[in-house]
């Protein structure tokens, strides 16, 4: 594979992604939905409807942080229960409030993105999806192969 991976590399890479994940970058100013409600509506227009369990699988985030995100959600109108015929189970669903607020906040944080990644161009953009998506599957990998 070439040379070997420093510790301070790891650790600077390491920073990046949690510069990454930094409020004002990943939800900048003049949103309508916090982190959670807006990863919870996107994950819901990718499936349509989905379970709580379903939910707990995808976000891989505890049953407890689910709940209290679908209540903040359907309190504020967001996201509904569907019943399930024949089951009691309820599946979520987005509300067109909840889809709506969603798509705004969609295209303002694409409007940011959109910026960034211009200031790299379209070659340098390319190669850094490409990275990003070899990155996700070497952790992935990582993750399941450490698992006892």
């Amino acid at each position: 594979m070439g040379q070997e991976i420093s510790d301070e590399l790891v650790r600077e890479i390491g920073g990046e992604v949690l510069r990454l994940s930094r409020p004002a970058v990943v939800a900048p100013a003049g949103l309508e939905l916090d982190r959670s409600a807006f990863r919870l509506l996107w994950l819901l227009r990718e499936e349509g409807t989905a379970t709580t369990g379903r939910l707990v699988e995808i976000l891989q985030v505890e049953q407890s942080t689910v709940s209290r995100q679908v209540r903040s959600a359907l309190e504020r109108g967001l996201v509904t229960f569907e019943p399930q015929p024949g089951s009691r189970s309820r599946r979520v669903r987005a509300t067109d409030a909840g889809e709506q607020a969603f798509q705004r906040d969609l295209d303002r944080r694409g409007r940011i993105f959109r910026t960034a990644l211009e200031h790299l161009g379209a070659d340098r953009v390319r190669r850094l999806d490409d990275d990003l998506r070899r990155l996700n599957d070497a952790l992935e990998a990582a993750h399941a192969s450490a698992r006892p």
